[in-house]
């Protein structure tokens, strides 16, 4: 079965949810047609495929009974891109290859697209979620941010912790999971300290982030969309005794509460957005005791379920417009 023109594709995997309906959801009611690819489907329960000649270039995906054209997308919400799940008739050492063909093939299918509107376009997304030409752009902008080493070196660690008074966090500059579920394989915000200094030579595998420890009052989630800004809050009082970290699991944080942000950082916010050229966009914040806002991150595809769940918050309806607007 074919779908009608203007399609909206959301990109994304199938353990997705909340977030994904609800943008569905508001696409819905607001005349657009989406429609969902699971991208760890990929290629076992996907038919795609790719023609090119001299005159034009088309690719067809076949999903769950229906087949879309890529000229019949004119948006496409970047949700997430998941790796492929393969079943055990496939022998283990052709899973990589098979992964990387998988991958390279759907980058053909995303370059198909070029002329649709993205939220977000992939290239641009993996520019801004480099960690230090965040942190470079925020400086740029305004934003205060925390004294900060990127290092390998064990000795440069040590004196970092001397010049930062022994209050100081490690964290890692790549993402090595997606979502906010528990997993094994995300290395949280952790406290270092004098201690486990002593033996760093370990860093000579892995460098690491180093960062001065910013004093706590609340933590903010700041949602971007499109020149909109949604704030949710947590009181850090309620859980910074027991980590500095607020996305580990079985942690009780507290609700969610609702932030007005000063005029100046939603200012200096829109135009760090417009640097990297993105619509969509989540920062993490703090607000410490004096008052002061310090940015941390933003991550291109950041969640936002929680607070548009708690806070009531129109963010799907924000995307949704974001991705339909002429």
């Amino acid at each position: 079965m074919s779908l009608s023109r203007d399609i909206v594709l959301l990109i994304t995997h199938s353990n997705d949810f909340f977030t994904i309906d609800r943008v569905a959801e508001a696409l819905i009611q607001k005349g657009a047609q989406p429609f969902r690819f699971n991208t760890d489907h990929f290629p076992l329960k996907v038919g795609l495929k790719g023609q090119f000649n001299s005159f034009k270039q088309c690719h067809t995906l076949d999903y769950q009974g229906q087949t879309v054209n890529s000229d019949q997308v004119k948006a496409v919400w970047m949700r997430r891109v998941w790796e492929p799940k393969f079943n055990q008739e496939l022998d283990p050492k052709y899973e990589q290859p098979c992964a990387q063909e998988s991958k390279a093939t759907l980058e053909g299918f995303w370059d198909s697209l070029k002329e649709a509107r993205w939220v977000d376009r992939l290239e641009r997304i993996n520019i801004a979620k480099n960690k230090q030409r965040q942190l470079r752009v925020a400086s740029e902008v305004g934003f205060m941010i925390p004294r900060t080493l990127i290092t390998n070196k064990a000795e440069a660690a040590r004196e970092f912790f001397q010049q930062v008074d022994g209050k100081m966090v490690s964290k890692l500059l790549t993402t090595l999971h997606y979502g906010m579920e528990y997993s094994p394989f995300f290395l949280y915000t952790n406290v270092v300290k004098a201690e486990d200094l002593e033996d760093a030579e370990s860093l000579s595998y892995c460098p690491m982030v180093f960062q001065e420890k910013i004093p706590k009052e609340k933590e903010l989630r700041v949602i971007y969309v499109n020149g909109q800004v949604f704030v949710g809050a947590l009181d850090a009082l309620i859980y910074n005794d027991i980590t500095i970290d607020w996305r580990r699991p079985g942690v009780n944080v507290g609700s969610w509460e609702n932030h007005q942000l000063p005029e100046d950082l939603i200012s200096r916010i829109q135009t760090f957005m417009g640097k990297f050229g993105l619509l969509y966009g989540a920062f993490d914040f703090i607000v410490t005791p004096s008052r002061d806002y310090v940015f941390l991150e933003v991550n291109p595809g950041g969640e936002w379920g929680m607070i548009e769940k708690e806070l009531d918050l129109p963010i799907a309806n924000a995307i949704a417009d974001a991705l339909i607007a002429a």
